[in-house]
């Protein structure tokens, strides 16, 4: 006996400590990039709530939490103007996250060397993985009303190195001529997506990101179609006293959200959204809808000094460029909930071939005038589907997946093309991952938010690995992180 309680000590050591490794595994997900989220304390404290009562899980908003932000910042009582407030009150909130990451990458181009050599003899493909503490970036957060029906946001944001950047810088005209259904908006804003980016519950850096919001095929030079950044440009939108009816339309400049207009001057893009809510008894209440995101922007650029330097502003021939598709919020109960989105993409051909947004300013082939395209050139055009279910055990944790898959077409370069490289593979670029985590809140209140994240993220992409001989290597890489996600 002594010795199977022996046997059963050690096995239970043994699952401890594999449960503790998968533990770190689960909890060590790379983030590469911050991803700025509004959630603030700022606003519990204002109107005397806890996080909960707007978020999922923040920085996710639940429905009232969108009811909320609709109406400007708003519950819509005598509380909403600032003058009724403690002169002491300052809506501010910062936002920051120390982690552990690690970063697999696999199939890498490096260089070898010989025996006692001391230059490159050759090169080879390979795994390159790194692991360590870090930073994310900071969020400084503050919004609100500035009189009633006079709400703005302002989101001054940095990298880890502290280097500062103006994520959204917006003023809102709310409830115009009595009505919620007349809203003004103008400034830098992130896009009216049902399924927000900037409230992502994921951090890594290919989990951190929705893919549908930021692809273009390979070798494509369109970065106008991001709906994942913020844009600059004017925004109206509308709802329906209880927020079931949804809809909003932006003019933007084509410009991916930079300042001082560096690429066309002329260039603009629209974004629309309308969505329909309905209560599915004790489901839920659901959520239905659809989006576009349709423009045009600069292929090419006027130049000076003989040709060697693009003048910005100065971008010229745009051409078309699309994104479309549905999306849903469907509840099952108070714990499950499912989130989609799908989307049909296309560039215009001068988009598949390269050109459109210069690389740090410099003149390449494909970005001066006078060029003419190869024969066979056609749109570049793809679907994808994104599906991201949760889990709310309770307010204070909840699990995540996700799986994002997107497939070309059809390719710039197909059957017939004349130019460089020949016809591209029916599967170039294509783009299929996944990603699974969880949140702790040990406390949501009206003074702070803390989250113990933990993540994992693996992504894979056809053909766009470097290449030895013939063939095309296919990328796969792993992130893992674990980290505290605090704001106050």
């Amino acid at each position: 006996m002594p010795a199977l309680r022996g046997l059963r000590l050690r096995n239970i050591c043994h699952f401890a400590t594999s449960i503790a490794a998968v533990a770190l595994v689960f909890a060590s997900v790379v983030l590469t990039c911050s991803q700025p989220a509004h959630a603030l304390p700022a606003f519990a404290r204002k109107y005397g709530l806890r996080c909960s009562a707007c978020h999922e899980s923040w920085p996710m908003l639940n429905y009232f939490g969108q009811k909320f932000k609709d109406n400007g910042y708003q519950l819509m009582n005598d509380r909403d103007a600032p003058i009724w407030q403690n002169p002491g009150y300052w809506p501010v909130t910062f936002r920051m996250t120390p982690i552990w990451h690690r970063v697999s990458t696999g199939k890498v181009l490096v260089d070898t060397y010989s025996a006692g050599g001391t230059s490159p003899s050759g090169v080879a493909i390979q795994r390159v993985t790194s692991s360590g503490f870090d930073l994310s970036g900071l969020d400084f957060h503050t919004g609100g009303t500035l009189e009633k029906n006079f709400s703005f946001y302002l989101l001054p944001s940095s990298d880890p190195t502290a280097s500062f950047h103006f994520e959204t810088v917006m003023a809102r005209l709310d409830n115009l001529f009595g009505s919620s259904w007349l809203n003004v908006k103008l400034g830098k804003f992130e896009l009216d997506n049902l399924l927000s980016e900037k409230r992502i519950l994921t951090l890594t850096g290919n989990g951190g990101i929705y893919q549908l919001y930021h692809f273009t095929p390979v070798n494509d030079g369109n970065i106008f179609g991001q709906m994942g950044d913020n844009q600059l440009g004017v925004e109206v939108m509308g709802h329906s006293w209880n927020d079931r009816t949804r809809y909003s339309a932006a003019l933007l400049s084509s410009n991916d959200g930079s300042v001082q207009l560096p690429d066309g001057a002329n260039s603009y893009s629209a974004f629309f959204a309308a969505s329909q809510a309905f209560d599915a008894g004790r489901l839920g209440v659901q959520r239905i809808g659809a989006y576009a995101f349709v423009g045009e922007a600069p292929t090419t650029w006027l130049t000076t000094g003989g040709g060697t330097t693009i003048l910005p502003g100065s971008g010229i021939g745009n051409k078309s460029f699309s994104r479309e598709g549905f999306v849903g919020q469907f509840y099952f109960g108070q714990h499950v909930d499912l989130q989609v989105v799908t989307q049909h993409g296309e560039d215009n051909a001068w988009f598949g071939q390269g050109y459109g947004d210069f690389i740090g300013g410099t003149v390449t082939g494909n970005n001066t005038t006078g060029t003419v395209l190869p024969a066979g050139s056609r749109n570049p055009t793809w679907n994808g589907v994104l599906l991201e279910p949760h889990y709310v055990y309770s307010p204070q944790l909840i699990f995540i997946g996700r799986f994002e898959t997107i497939r070309m077409s059809q390719q710039a370069n197909g059957a017939g093309y004349a130019g460089v490289g020949g016809p591209s593979a029916s599967n170039l670029g294509n783009i299929s991952t996944y990603t699974v985590g969880y949140r702790y809140n040990p406390f949501m209140t009206s003074r702070a938010g803390f989250a113990w994240h933990n993540e994992y993220n693996w992504l894979h992409q056809d053909g766009t690995g470097p290449t030895l001989g013939l063939n095309s290597a296919n990328i796969n890489t792993s992130e893992l992180l674990l980290g505290f996600d605090f704001d106050f």
